[in-house]
């Protein structure tokens, strides 16, 4: 009989969704995620359910979103007594481990019990804050720092080759969670490998909303995508591991973000909105059940992964997960992605093929408020006349009918999810 497949979640932080080649980028920095993407499945229409860090990590964690484990905004630990993909696999004969960035506990190191139930341990709750560029600290299953040598993608990297390497009866689960390409907070800036961002700079060509809005992007760019282009190399360096330990075909990889990167061009600070740069972001399926089947073209969200690992691993879904198996799920044309945001301002907004909408509680706090009982209309674009996301169609009177359509799927998704149903003001 054969046995389970071990699984890869490679997941990195802030990571726009048009940075990859099959997404069309210029440079095509990232050889080896668009090698895997094509030869398993790609989702090119993958989005966040929640753009930033840890409301979207505990829903990747558990299959919930946000406002339903508790974690709506960063600082907010995940329960205790929440199950997560760790327990799930751990229940199916799995030995799991999590490496790199957790950002769902209230202090660090993170205690054994704010660890989501992971056997194997090497990790910081906020990565950010215990290591830099070329200083990488994190800390073990007894909560001793470790300093690990190289540049931090590297770091993280080679712990994973370690860990796969070890000789074990059981498959395993890994989570191995980068920092890249998020902003080192504290200098504002995206430090990549020496000489990266010099090369990239000379050859740089923006995206179109960037290049029309630019915020900081001119400034950010070129080191933003250095450590897209190192965290690809990673990739490979872990792919090639894998065929060395003659593991790849028996090992399944998802590669995907938490949220996207818009520099400064619709707030003052780079996700928390709805546009694509925020919510949009690289997805693929890698190795048993996902080889051959080509992109999966419908409307995928963050959500829908725990339960397609699980499904795919040939493990139970729960019925409380909220979001849906993607193996077999038929592609329609009224499909919409939900989306929650917080802490810039308290956001709803749907994602259709066509329809970009977005409502918001202004009277509210983005940090203090989970919910609202009422909410104002705020943005429209036309995706399909409009990508980029530069003529908001909110005020325009032409579409009063296309907004009361949105307004009526919106409301009967936010009950979906678990919130109560609030009232939406025609703007």
């Amino acid at each position: 009989m054969k046995s389970s497949p071990n699984v890869i979640v490679f997941f990195t932080d802030q990571q726009r969704w048009d940075t990859v080649g099959l997404h069309g980028h210029p440079l095509k920095l990232t050889p080896n995620f668009d090698r895997l993407a094509q030869g398993g499945m790609f989702v090119p229409n993958s989005f966040t359910c929640q753009p930033v860090c840890a409301p979207a990590r505990s829903a990747l964690q558990t299959g919930l979103y946000p406002t339903t484990t508790g974690c709506y905004r960063n600082d907010i630990p995940l329960p205790k007594e929440q199950k997560t993909l760790a327990h799930r696999f751990a229940e199916g004969g799995y030995e799991t481990s999590y490496i790199g960035k957790w950002h769902l506990a209230s202090q660090e190191p993170v205690p054994a019990d704010q660890r989501g139930g992971y056997q194997h341990w090497l990790a910081s709750n906020i990565l950010e804050f215990t290591s830099y560029a070329y200083d990488t600290t994190m800390f073990d299953a007894a909560g001793q720092p470790v300093k690990l040598p190289g540049y931090r993608v590297d770091a993280l990297a080679d712990a994973a080759i370690r860990y796969i390497s070890r000789p074990r009866e059981n498959p395993y689960f890994l989570f191995l969670s980068f920092i890249e390409p998020h902003h080192q907070n504290e200098f504002d800036n995206y430090p990549a490998p020496v000489g990266y961002e010099d090369r990239i700079r000379k050859q740089m060509q923006l995206p179109m909303d960037l290049a029309a809005l630019g915020g900081s992007s001119d400034q950010h760019y070129p080191g933003y995508m250095g450590m897209i282009q190192r965290l690809d190399e990673a990739l490979g360096r872990l792919v090639d591991a894998l065929i060395s330990l003659n593991q790849l075909d028996n090992t399944i990889i998802l590669f995907t973000s938490d949220h996207g990167c818009h520099f400064k061009t619709r707030n003052s600070e780079y996700k928390r909105s709805c546009h694509e740069a925020s919510i949009r972001v690289p997805t693929f399926f890698h190795g048993p059940g996902f080889m051959g089947r080509g992109p999966h073209e419908g409307l995928v969200s963050l959500i829908d992964l725990p339960p397609t690992l699980l499904a795919a691993a040939g493990l139970p879904v729960p019925p409380e997960m909220q979001g849906q198996s993607i193996l077999g799920r038929k592609v329609s044309d009224d499909e919409a992605v939900f989306i929650q945001i917080s802490e810039h301002h308290v956001g709803r907004a749907l994602r259709t093929r066509r329809w970009k909408y977005e409502v918001g509680a202004p009277e509210l706090s983005g940090w203090d408020d989970k919910n609202a009982s009422r909410y104002v209309e705020t943005h429209l674009y036309d995706l399909e006349n409009d990508p980029y996301e530069l003529d908001n169609l909110c005020r325009h009177g032409e579409y009063a009918d296309v907004r009361e359509i949105l307004r009526r799927d919106l409301s009967r998704r936010i009950v979906e999810a678990g919130e109560p149903r609030p009232e939406i003001v025609p703007i």
